[in-house]
């Protein structure tokens, strides 16, 4: 199941079922019938029918179940591939990419890209989502891990859920940290403020736990290296804004001055699994992107001009 949110922003007054219509474009009215029924759209927290009329302001809540079929379609986009055999692929994602579809957003996705270089893939996570095993946000840049087959997507999500898979984020965070390590642990869930965005809380949230070093410090801004225990949404955008030291471009959490340009500097740098067939373990690294070095490179000149 995914949440997804509408805010209505008119006074017109609209049926639920076709605000969620105009805003969701790739549901059928069919769909929207039966998931209103079905009792997966609340308004303000409460079920409603499809007639109830929309006011402004309203908060509408859509579950989606992972069956829920898109129309997706291959498309020629570029891939980054790391390493590939029968079993895996290993892409290193651009900033601005979207892993998988939903409604709203059925073209120019990661998946969209594997449908057209690879016809294998798992079916385990949903016909939206063939061969995804885990995620990153769309403004996060990396390593992600595919499954050509069930048997490997089962290996690799397992070593995700034991917390055996490698994976270490580089991050440029506001401030300068005066430890050289942390641990924070506090706990992500729904914004009740904001249904887009996460934030720590107690309430109907999850366990949440980031360990960071920090690998360098330049005049007000520090780089950190990431190691997750969890895997929540957003969970080291969140966490670091949490302590005060937010990551540097994020839109969501981030400083309002910052240049949002490629979303947070946050990148997927290294990613470590036992291969799924072989059982050997594999590691790999990506480098930083070109933009990212480039503003280390502008921090880098701020500290010698001192």
């Amino acid at each position: 199941m995914e949440k997804y949110n509408i805010i209505v922003d008119n006074e017109d007054n609209f049926r639920l079922d076709k605000i969620i219509a105009l805003n969701m474009k790739d549901l059928s009215r069919t769909m929207i019938q039966e998931m209103i029924n079905r009792g997966l759209v609340s308004v303000n927290g409460k079920i409603t029918k499809a007639s109830y009329k929309t006011k402004l302001n309203d908060q509408i809540e859509i579950m989606i179940e992972d069956n829920t079929e898109l129309d997706i379609e291959p498309e020629n986009i570029p891939l980054k591939i790391v390493y590939e055999d029968k079993d895996i692929i290993v892409v290193d994602k651009p900033t601005g990419m979207i892993v998988h579809p939903s409604p709203g957003i059925i073209k120019g996705t990661l998946v969209n890209a594997l449908l057209y270089h690879c016809k294998d893939l798992s079916g385990i996570n949903g016909v939206n989502r063939p061969g995804i095993v885990h995620r990153i946000d769309k403004e996060t840049s990396g390593l992600l891990m595919i499954a050509k087959n069930d048997a490997a997507h089962r290996s690799l999500s397992n070593q995700l859920k034991t917390h055996s898979v490698t994976r270490r984020y580089v991050a440029l965070v506001h401030g300068v940290i005066p430890h050289v390590q942390g641990k924070i642990d506090a706990p992500i869930g729904r914004n009740p403020n904001d249904r887009q965005s996460m934030t720590v809380t107690r309430t109907n949230s999850k366990n949440a736990v980031t360990n960071f070093t920090v690998i360098k410090r330049y005049k007000n801004m520090s780089m950190i290296e990431c190691r997750l225990e969890t895997g929540r949404t957003h969970q080291i955008r969140v966490h670091m804004s949490y302590i005060g030291y937010p990551v540097y471009g994020d839109p969501k959490y981030g400083r309002r001055k910052d240049d949002f340009s490629y979303g947070q500097f946050l990148h997927a740098k290294k990613l470590g699994f036992i291969h799924p067939a072989t059982q050997k373990y594999m590691e790999f690294e990506s480098e930083l992107p070109d933009y990212f070095k480039d503003k280390l490179n502008e921090l880098e000149e701020e500290i010698k001009d001192e």
